[in-house]
């Protein structure tokens, strides 16, 4: 026996280690918290929902412990985003291949943002399933994508747990009205506004500027930790002034220093857009709560009627 196999054997012996807690039901494991909140709204009270990344934790970088890695093998259903998380990827592909719902192959991607920080506007040929990496994975952004996983997951829980297909479905109906709602405020929201660029501190925001008409100008490249050149940093300064920019947006979970460095440096103002990849410890938040809060701060920074 190798020492990861009795790791992990050890592991399972110790019990659950994830963050959500633990109960009878179908057992869905989350890699991050949009795919935790949208299996439980889903489910509703016939699954138990363990989420890998922890609350205030950015889930970019998430490591996996072995207890979480065994709990990956014993789940019933693991909901993840291909491509944002490689250690869930990785775990998903060795020990949950055939129970995995990578949720980005349910809905028409965008390719990841060009090299200068801007977001492209087209899909390639296929508009999905692309391998992984070679897609902008913050497809959560979007209500109206969120609103179609919501679909896709209700059918894989019926499968997972046929004794229970009928609330699934019926959970997935609600929860994708809801979301279908959110995107319509959205859409009446930021209509009709004064600016339409975005300066992000990461590029976390491709879809909902995809699905509402705006541009995306990110500071950081897909990972929000990525330290920008002085010469990034003065080609935005160059582009806040030039668009008429009024703010540059920090967001939860990671440093706003640089961000606020160049609002400074541009004479603008910082807020914050928050990119909903988790939850900060003793929030009191869910999705939808914090997406209507993004889009009030939206509809102030761009000057929307």
């Amino acid at each position: 026996m190798t020492v990861l196999s009795a790791a992990l054997l050890a592991a399972t012996a110790c019990g659950g280690g994830s963050e959500a807690g633990s109960g009878s039901g179908t057992r869905v494991i989350a890699g991050f918290y949009p795919m935790a909140w949208l299996s439980e709204q889903v489910g509703g009270t016939a699954v138990s929902v363990d989420t890998l990344a922890r609350p205030g934790a950015e889930p970019h970088d998430l490591e996996l412990s072995p207890r979480q890695i065994a709990e990956l093998g014993e789940a019933d259903l693991v909901v993840y985003v291909k491509g944002l998380q490689p250690a869930v990827d990785q775990a998903v592909s060795e020990r949950a291949k055939d129970r995995g719902l990578d949720a980005a192959s349910a809905v028409r991607t965008l390719p990841p943002p060009a090299e200068d920080g801007h977001g492209h506007e087209h899909e390639d040929e296929h508009g999905h399933g692309h391998d992984e990496g070679s897609y902008d994975p913050h497809i959560w952004l979007d209500p109206s994508r969120m609103a179609t996983i919501a679909t896709a997951l209700g059918e894989r829980l019926a499968k997972a747990d046929p004794a229970n297909a009928a609330a699934y479905r019926a959970g997935a109906r609600t929860v994708a009205g809801r979301l279908t709602a959110l995107d319509g405020e959205f859409q009446a929201g930021l209509k009709n506004c004064e600016r339409r660029t975005m300066v992000t501190a990461h590029a976390a925001f491709g879809y909902l500027a995809d699905r509402y008409g705006l541009e995306q100008v990110p500071i950081a490249g897909v990972d929000p930790t990525a330290e920008p050149s002085p010469q990034r940093l003065a080609e935005l300064t160059h582009e806040i002034r030039e668009n008429g920019a009024t703010t540059v947006f920090t967001e939860t979970l990671v440093s706003p220093k640089v961000a606020q460095a160049l609002a400074r440096e541009a004479g603008v103002r910082t807020a914050t857009l928050d990119p909903v990849e988790g939850l900060a410890d003793g929030s009191r938040d869910d999705y939808v709560s914090i997406m209507r809060k993004n889009l009030q701060t939206l509809r102030t920074a761009l000057d929307c009627a």
